[in-house]
């Protein structure tokens, strides 16, 4: 009998304790539990039996002696914490640091060597840049693993006020007092497009390269989409609404089939405030969280275009989704409006059977909201004029999780709500349907989408289409639903889904928790959701989940960035880390640890998956590491390169 059939069975006298906790069993063990008309059966997607996904057999536990034992997807074993200053990965495994902040992309010139973080803004626009965030690998020619295009973000710069230490310019606390200052930090945003390929075995930067590019805050880019032009975007350098320079805190990516790539502009609120002496930020520049006053980057005090009194469109024109083509060093790139303007974490797709494309998105914030944007245009499998521009037409959505039959169980069913002005008369008060994209929190507000526990990155399985979300903290939560059920959520969880009929273009789906992050080793009592649902452990505890991806069979990645205090309520959860799950079984297991006081973040493989790329974000924030470089050297955020020792896939 399996343990959900016991559960299930479980006497009417079970203690309260027990029973709580095969409530919370039960919603990450379900078999057979929900029918419902959705196209799919429910209680096979939420069993988690991916490899039966495709089955009209409705009995998931009945057993089939014509199908073999699965071989077990995780092939590694799982390690333990790690507190220390190095980067710690599985048994069979090498990890290595490289392109950190700072590194060369040309082999003469500004910028052509590594000067500790003195150098100013002229060298910082030709080397990579700081806090490295989403990651994606192009291959130059389809199918190579040794030669591609290795694209990233940049979120921030550690400068005052964002990090208790700050190392953009050398040496830590320093404030930005010059325009080059200024400048520097700008330069050190954006994007790094970074050729690289196999030496004898070793990664190495092709220097000089003609597709190496460095997109800052200070790129030429293109609105594009149903906002552009409108009043809302129009400023004094562009009456038209349509251009804009650079992209502001890139946090997640995606990238899509027809080549390109995808930054998010996340947390750009920070970087507009005002000299005037006093608040007058209007009710949307308050709902997205522009500063009252100064702000850490000091970007305003030589940039007007910062000072949101003096250019108050401007910060309309950050918080979009921007896409780039990185095979074109010339190309402009795109700030698609259609997708919606919000803190957006990450992007992920999915191509419907007949071509739609479907984009799925979080507003990472306490309270905010999951997203879905479908396209009015199909998809043409190397039809590249045809796909160019598919994102900029398309339908709006906003997620809304509603409650199952069963209280507690975690489950439910959830509805597409459509953010367009000309069919949702709660979005009347909007002008155009412009305003609702250019201020799409306020939309979401409106028609009463499900407030969330900040909805990061989101991944689509491979196979069966399913979508995944990570929730990762809410610690001011006071009011919980199914979908978000604790308050003071410290820990967070991750969240799933399958469209109704499988149908990237639904407007209805069926939903559970995955995993809901916890701690059994401070919280040994089963019966309070601190300690995580039933496929959390004291060897697999973690808080935070953050970064998110599969790879190409369909095991999925999991990064934290949350508390690494190891103290408290983070009792022996260590550094931040990743970890690898198996959506079947629910089994996770820890795979790699970050240095201290780091965030680890992006997830990108070659396409014969034996190569793996992640990053490191801001090491010794707090001042207390020396990583990559060691000795006493400043902190740098780096990509990590993963290999199996015996050449074999990553996870296998």
């Amino acid at each position: 009998m399996s343990k959900s059939e016991m559960l299930d069975d479980l006497p009417t006298n079970t203690s309260a304790n027990e029973h709580f906790q095969s409530v919370v069993e039960r919603a990450v063990n379900r078999r057979g539990f929900l029918k419902t008309g959705l196209g799919l059966s429910a209680a096979v997607f939420l069993s988690g039996s991916l490899s039966a996904c495709n089955s009209d057999n409705d009995d998931d536990d009945a057993p089939d002696s014509e199908t073999p034992e699965p071989r077990p997807l995780i092939g590694f074993t799982g390690i333990p914490t790690s507190t220390a200053d190095d980067i710690v990965v599985a048994a069979g495994y090498t990890a290595t640091a490289f392109a950190p902040w700072g590194t060369p992309l040309f082999s003469s010139g500004p910028g052509s060597t590594w000067a500790g973080g003195s150098e100013g803004a002229a060298e910082q626009m030709r080397q990579v840049g700081d806090n490295h965030d989403g990651i994606h690998f192009f291959p130059l020619v389809e199918g190579n693993s040794e030669e591609g295009l290795l694209v990233m973000n940049h979120e921030y710069t550690t400068t005052s006020g964002t990090a208790t230490y700050a190392w953009l310019f050398g040496t830590p606390n320093t404030t930005i007092t010059t325009a080059d200052q200024a400048n520097k930090a700008i330069a050190a945003h954006g994007v790094s497009v970074i050729h690289i390929r196999k030496n004898a075995g070793k990664w190495e930067i092709v220097l000089d390269s003609q597709y190496n590019r460095r997109i800052t805050a200070a790129t030429p880019m293109l609105l594009t989409g149903p906002a552009a032009g409108d009043d809302l975007l129009k400023t004094t350098v562009d009456p038209t609404g349509t251009s804009v320079f650079g992209t502001i805190n890139n946090c997640g990516n995606g990238f899509t089939p027809w080549g390109t790539y995808l930054t998010c502009e996340e947390n750009f609120n920070n970087y507009f405030g005002t000299t005037a002496g006093s608040d007058s930020r209007n009710a949307a520049q308050k709902r997205y969280g522009l500063s009252a006053g100064a702000t850490s980057y000091g970007w305003e005090l030589f940039h007007d275009r910062f000072d949101y009194v003096k250019e108050p469109n401007e910060s309309n024109r950050f918080g979009w989704i921007v896409e780039i083509d990185p095979f074109d060093r010339n190309s402009t790139p795109k700030k698609r409006t259609a997708l919606g303007r919000f803190k957006h974490e990450n992007a992920a797709y999915r191509i419907g059977a007949d071509g739609t494309v479907a984009v799925y998105m979080g507003d990472d914030q306490a309270n905010d909201y999951v997203y879905k944007f479908v396209s009015n245009g199909k998809y043409k499998a190397g039809d590249h004029r045809n796909n160019a521009n598919l994102l900029d037409s398309g339908k709006l959505y906003v997620a809304k999780f509603n409650a199952g039959a069963v209280a507690g169980d975690f489950m439910g069913d959830g509805e597409w709500i459509l953010l367009d002005k000309a069919s949702n008369a709660a979005l009347a008060g909007f002008a155009n349907q412009a305003e609702v994209l250019i201020n799409a929190r306020l939309a979401a507000d409106a028609v009463g989408a499900t407030k969330m526990d900040r909805p990061e990155w989101v991944a689509v399985h491979p196979a069966t289409g399913e979508v995944y979300v990570t929730m990762t903290n809410n610690s001011g939560r006071t009011t919980t639903d199914e979908a978000n059920p604790r308050a003071q959520n410290r820990y967070g969880q991750i969240v799933r889904w399958r469209e109704a009929g499988d149908d990237v273009a639904a407007t209805t789906f069926a939903w559970d928790i995955f995993v809901l992050a916890g701690n059994p080793i401070k919280y040994t009592d089963r019966s309070e959701l601190k300690s995580g649902s039933a496929n959390v452990t004291a060897e697999n505890t973690f808080n935070s989940p953050d970064g998110l991806g599969f790879d190409k069979d369909g095991r999925l990645w999991i990064q934290t960035d949350g508390n690494y205090s190891n103290t408290g309520e983070y009792e022996g959860q260590g550094n931040n880390q990743m970890l690898c799950a198996d959506p079947a079984t629910k089994e996770i297991r820890r795979f790699f640890v970050g240095p201290k006081e780091c965030e680890v973040t992006g997830i990108a493989f070659t396409p014969d998956s034996k190569t793996l790329f992640i990053n490191i974000q801001h090491p010794g924030e707090d001042g207390n590491s020396h990583w990559p470089d060691g000795g006493s050297a400043i902190p740098r955020s780096a990509t990590i390169i993963i290999t199996k020792d015996d050449g074999g896939v990553i996870g296998s």
